[in-house]
């Protein structure tokens, strides 16, 4: 009976070694944040297209808002968000000299035409006002609002999701109209976003968020997650810094096309299994600034 006993154990302790060391070794391999993405920051100039060097979120800033939107093959969705968007920011402009804009596009490694659309603004609005970072191949939502982030040149910086689901100007309530699985995802996530964020925060996953400067150069110096759950590693890293979050209502709808679906389910948890063990075990040493 011992024998057995000792067996047992020795086969679930080898059961739970394997289940757990992807998890160790994508963790380690993740402990740099500054490294663990091999992609460089490439901006390329409309005419000549040639890489010239991005603003860097340790530069002063140069606009009043920056809308930093990811795009990974949004070719038939992301010309009426941004046609949309260029229009309500343009009449914010003719109406205060004081607001200044940019809209930074990080293409996600598409492989559509998601690249001509892009530059097709730029040519449109000029590249002071459109600006476009490729990342060459697809890392991750989580990944390209990071890049656009850290080269950005506003006071304020905005994420905004390419389906046009959240309008730039709605910002006084928010309708949830979502498809099973995402009500599944969130309903899922709940007792994670509690533990995480606490009580006051009840909805992480929105794509319309707003950092300042200054918060946006800790935390994005300090993401890991390349994928969408990256929104609940910021709210983490806002309570590790004493960084206000103020969760304010905004409608939202279903937006045909969606990214989102079964697979996002294993993913999500994978992810959130990552973080865990990264900061749990201090693996993943906390930045103050980003270099």
């Amino acid at each position: 009976m011992e024998l057995l006993l000792t067996i047992a154990e020795h086969l679930a302790a080898q059961l739970l070694m394997i289940t757990f060391f992807p998890v160790i070794f994508e963790s380690y391999k993740r402990r740099h944040s500054y490294e663990h993405v091999d992609a460089p920051v490439i901006y390329e100039d409309l005419n000549s297209l040639k890489q010239i060097p991005c603003p860097h979120i340790n530069d002063p800033a140069e606009k009043y808002i920056s809308l930093i939107i990811p795009a990974f093959n949004e070719e038939r969705r992301l010309p009426a968000a941004l046609d949309e968007t260029m229009n309500y920011l343009q009449r914010r402009a003719a109406k205060d000299r004081s607001f200044t804009y940019e809209v930074v596009i990080v293409d996600d490694g598409s492989q559509d035409a998601t690249k001509s659309v892009a530059f097709g603004f730029v040519k449109k609005y000029t590249v002071d006002n459109v600006r476009v970072i490729l990342l060459g191949r697809n890392h991750g939502k989580g990944e390209a609002i990071r890049k656009g982030m850290l080269h950005s040149r506003g006071e304020l910086l905005l994420m905004v999701d390419a389906d046009g689901a959240t309008k730039v100007n709605d910002l006084e309530k928010l309708e949830y109209q979502r498809k099973w699985y995402r009500y599944f995802l969130k309903k899922s996530f709940d007792p994670v976003v509690f533990l995480v964020a606490g009580p006051e925060i009840r909805d992480t996953q929105c794509g319309f968020k707003m950092f300042t400067r200054a918060a946006a150069r800790k935390l994005f110096a300090n993401i890991r997650l390349k994928g969408w759950c990256f929104d609940l590693e910021v709210v983490f890293l806002c309570k590790h810094f004493n960084i206000p979050v103020l969760e304010i209502s905004v409608d939202w709808s279903e937006m045909p096309g969606s990214k989102v679906n079964l697979l996002s389910i294993p993913q999500a948890m994978w992810e959130v299994a990552i973080m865990v063990f990264g900061y749990g075990t201090g693996m993943w040493e906390i930045r103050s600034e980003y270099s």
